[in-house]
């Protein structure tokens, strides 16, 4: 019997992006956290082996083996673990799939990139740093503008979903799931045509 070339290996890194710990639970910091959960329960299966400094879990997504994982550094330090992951399995940055929050789209909405800047995100800001390129696929998931420009930030991004926001971000995290499957399984290209609305 023949094995699989590299039967040990993955040949994706799906980093969904968040800070670990109860305090943020679901935060609209943590939606790539949320992500996560929901891809881990369509697979029957927790992310939850400590490795690479981040949560793990090796799944078969749409014909492809990946690697999920739930950093546990804090996000601003998350390409920590993004480096140590691309190194051990030799993983290329254009296989290296992140999904994140993103306070420029609306709640909910979902945006698929190629590449490109932080644009002020810390995780994907240390993401680039460690792998010395912003040429890496992202899905981004809107969680909505502050309510008004003198609001901190950081209170935003770590406070939690309510009302129609909630129901609205559940909605997203499947559909994000979604678009997840449909990257790994016909390509960016039609990741961005069905799912950046």
């Amino acid at each position: 019997m023949f094995l699989k070339k590299d039967a040990g290996g993955v040949n994706w890194l799906l980093v969904c992006l968040g800070n670990p710990g109860e305090k943020y639970e679901d935060t609209r910091h943590n939606v790539g956290f949320m992500v996560a959960d929901e891809i881990g329960e369509r697979q029957h299966a927790p992310i939850q082996k400590l490795k690479f400094r981040a949560l793990t879990n090796i799944f078969t997504i749409s014909g492809e083996k990946v690697l999920v994982m739930k950093p546990v550094t804090y996000m601003n330090l998350s390409g920590e673990a993004v480096r140590q992951a691309a190194d051990f399995y030799k993983v290329p940055p254009d296989h290296v799939l992140v999904v994140l929050d993103d306070t420029a789209l609306a709640v909910g909405k979902l945006r698929v990139r190629r590449g490109g800047s932080a644009g002020g995100h810390n995780g994907l800001k240390s993401i680039i740093q460690h792998l010395g390129t912003d040429q890496f696929p992202r899905l981004r998931v809107g969680v909505g503008e502050k309510p008004h420009p003198d609001y901190d930030l950081a209170d935003w991004v770590l406070g939690r979903f309510t009302g129609e926001d909630k129901k609205a971000i559940d909605a997203a995290v499947k559909r994000a799931a979604d678009g997840v499957e449909c990257i790994l399984k016909d390509g960016l290209e039609q990741g961005m045509n069905r799912f950046n609305g």
